[in-house]
This record gives structure tokens, sequence and C-alpha cells, in this order.
């Protein structure tokens, strides 16, 4: 792999794990566009632990006050938050344990791609125009959770987006903008973890080459920005904007696919 589609694509996973316009999506888009061979799986998870870094330091905080209080056994926001968070976890980990193999083969055609991304947008849109949303991310409970966490396994299928399905799920159960946002992005911390773990057995030494340690830093640099930008964005405007860009990706590639 060469550094400029090592930096395009660390710049791809960075942006599209966080901002609600599906991360696997674009991967499997971009080399399909540009004529790239595929990754590989030492890149992907290259990614994935450049996404880790991001979430890590952004939420340290957090997740060290979270853990603090859910592993003592505390009953107060913090710790019930906390056991919520793992409730979540557990359907998207059984989701890729079960479609690990679809997720490699069948979903990744860019035709199902630019059919999810037009769909999910308009859940996304449909669910942030709902009504009134006035709940904090403190008055989530176990089934808010669930479901959410059940959202997330949705997100196997490239072109739907974790961030996008976990904060339309939120945003149906009456919760605000921020906390929506605030609950998917705490939630994508243990799920990129396992996957970054899981998808390590398969990797060597020598696949640790510049190109891995390049996908790591533009994708932990660009995760962290969108995760800072998406929290300012949300507190004054609305997801339209990743709705109309959804829109016109999927159209844009479902056309191109058609007429390949």
């Amino acid at each position: 792999m060469g550094l400029k589609e090592a930096v395009v694509l660390g710049i791809v996973q960075g942006l599209g794990e966080f901002l609600p316009i599906s991360s696997s999506g674009h991967l499997v888009l971009a080399p399909w566009l540009f004529g790239w061979q595929d990754p590989g799986l030492a890149f992907n998870v290259a990614l994935h632990l450049g996404t880790l870094a991001a979430v890590v330091a952004y939420f340290w905080r957090d997740w060290l006050n979270l853990a603090q209080n859910g592993l003592k056994g505390k009953k107060n926001r913090e710790g019930r938050l906390f056991w919520y968070l793992a409730a979540a976890t557990v359907p998207g980990i059984l989701a890729g344990l079960a479609l690990e193999e679809y997720a490699e083969t069948i979903f990744r055609a860019p035709l199902l791609v630019g059919a999810m991304l037009i769909g999910m947008g308009a859940v996304l849109y449909a669910a942030d125009h709902w009504g009134a949303r006035a709940r904090g991310i403190w008055q989530v409970g176990w089934r808010d959770a669930l479901f959410i966490g059940i959202s997330q396994a949705l997100a196997i299928i490239p072109g739907v987006s974790r961030s996008g399905a976990t904060i339309s799920a939120g945003r149906m159960l009456g919760l605000d903008r921020e906390a929506a946002t605030r609950f998917s992005f705490l939630l994508s911390t243990p799920i990129i973890l396992g996957a970054g773990v899981y998808s390590m057995r398969n990797i060597g030494i020598s696949d640790l080459t510049f190109a891995f340690w390049v996908g790591v830093l533009t994708s932990a640099v660009t995760g962290f920005a969108a995760i800072a930008f998406l929290l300012r964005f949300v507190v004054t405007r609305n997801f339209n904007i990743f709705v109309w860009y959804r829109a016109a990706l999927g159209t844009a590639v479902i056309i191109m696919s058609l007429l390949r």
C-alpha cells in the first residue's frame, strides 16, 4: 500500500467512524472508485487502532469515572450508565461474530452500500425530526440501552453507519442530540476495542509497515477532530447536512454501479 492510499483511507476512517456517514461504507467505496487494491486485514486493524486511540483520548476521563463507579457496584448515575453501555455492547458483538463472513463478502457490494447510505440517511432524518427531544444522557435506562445496542448491530452492513444508527435510535427514544451523540461515542469504545483485538490475531510483525502506522496516526487525528466537531455541532444544529450527503453519495454510487 502506498502512502497516499494510507493517508486517504486513514482520514476516511477517522471521519466516517464518528460522523454519521459510515466508515465501512466509505472504505468499500474508496478503493472501488479509485481503482485501488483492497487494503487488507492488517490495514483495517491499523484503522481500528487509530479510531480507538481517538475515542479513548477524548473520553478517558469519562470512562475512568464510569468504570470506577460501575465496577464498585455503586448505584449512582455513573454506575448505572456504565452497565447500560456494557449491555448495549452485547448485540454488536454477537452480530459481528455471527455475520463476519457476510461482512467481508456479500455486504461489500457497492450497490448495497449505496442503498444503505440513502435508506439509513432517511431513518436519521426521520428520527432527528420526530418531535421535541429533552432527555439527557443520565436518563438512559435499560430499554434505551438495549434498543440502541440492537441498532448498533445493524452497522455490520457497510453504508449503515454505527454512529448514524445509534444516534438515530437515541433520537427515537427521546434523547436530545447531544445526549444521543455522546452515548453513541461512549458506546463505540468497547466495540472498536473488541473489533481491533479480535482482528489482531491474524496479523504479524511483518504487517506493521510504515503505511500501517500512517493509517493509525491519520485515523486517530481525524477521529479525535470528528468527535470534538460533532459534539459541538449538535448543540445548535440538526443532522440534515449528513442526510443530504448520504443521499447524494448513495445516489451517485447506485448510478455508477448500474452503468458499470
